[in-house]
């Protein structure tokens, strides 16, 4: 699939030619190549163990990798990696904060280790993350919610232009999800350009671009209109039938159907443009199904993945 770019010509932030990664006989990272322009909120969406976090650990330089070439910044990731991390914010996984001292005492401890000067970044850092009122708190006492922004806090004290956070919403509420990126909002008004991995598909929506991982490939990086637009070749519906396994069997096959699948309380059907959606409900019917109704919707990010990695 041909990936799209932002329309204004610049050079790229991030310039990153067939980087591979390999432990041994598995390959963690498969010759990804893509590019982030200033500015972007760029999505790496995949299931945990696609590829993601290891491919921030090469940009960092955390890892060395196997094979390929990236730049960051300008900067090759290979030899210069020390430059690399002191201008770019990185928030992992498991927050790199410590559990003793208060919220406050991170972000300072954090921003004597970037060298930060500028007087009063730190309670700019807390209004900016809203966590003012729990400056005060150790850390350790926080819950996930409040040290989630603490450690996005600690990614951003030294003002980076770029930033990785890697799953930075695993674990909360969909309220605070919705909150936090927000906040990614706000950086990018500010300037800040910023890769965020995700398995959620939903949340990959609010990136601008959006790169599809499996099995450490890339198979798509392009708008969520566009990959919807470009990877999906028909129509979504979901059927609503019971008992819902029996509905399934008796949709899959169906004339018209390209793919079906569970979803939640129904199920989710791909279907060629034009499809008898009238003609499938009156089998589904004579076929004993109770509570029949089909139901054309738009399609989702989980169904251009489905897609892709079915291909």
């Amino acid at each position: 699939m041909a990936e799209s770019r932002p329309a204004a010509v610049s050079q790229p932030m991030l310039a990153v030619d067939r980087l591979t990664k390999q432990f041994g006989d598995f390959t963690a990272v498969d010759n990804l190549s893509f590019e982030v322009f200033e500015g972007e909120i760029i999505g790496l969406l995949g299931p945990n163990g696609s590829g993601k976090t290891t491919t921030i650990r090469m940009l960092l330089g955390l890892l060395h990798p196997t094979s390929g070439t990236a730049t960051l910044l300008g900067h090759d990731i290979r030899t210069e990696a020390e430059i690399i991390r002191s201008k770019v914010g990185y928030m992992s996984q498991r927050f790199a904060l410590y559990d003793e001292l208060t919220a406050d005492e991170n972000l300072r401890f954090y921003a004597g280790v970037y060298g930060v000067q500028e007087a009063g970044r730190v309670e700019e850092v807390l209004e900016a993350i809203e966590l003012t009122p729990m400056a005060a708190q150790r850390a350790g006492d926080l819950p996930i919610g409040w040290r989630q922004r603490l450690a996005l806090g600690v990614a951003i004290v030294h003002r980076p232009v770029f930033v990785f956070l890697d799953e930075p919403t695993s674990g909360v509420d969909p309220i605070a999800r919705r909150m936090f990126w927000n906040r990614i909002y706000d950086l990018a008004e500010r300037g800040v350009t910023a890769v965020v991995t995700t398995h959620h598909m939903n949340e990959a929506e609010y990136c601008q671009r959006v790169g599809i991982m499996r099995r450490g490939r890339l198979l798509a990086l392009d708008t969520p209109t566009d990959l919807k637009r470009k990877a999906l070749r028909g129509e979504a519906w979901d059927v609503y039938a019971e008992p819902l396994l029996h509905g399934l069997n008796a949709i899959q096959g169906a004339p018209g159907v390209l793919r079906a699948t569970l979803a939640s309380d129904h199920l989710r059907a791909i279907a060629e443009p034009g499809f008898d959606a009238a003609r499938l409900e009156a089998n589904l019917r004579a076929d004993g199904l109770a509570g029949v109704r089909l139901q054309r919707v738009q399609p989702t990010l989980e169904d251009v993945f489905l897609a892709l990695a079915s291909d």
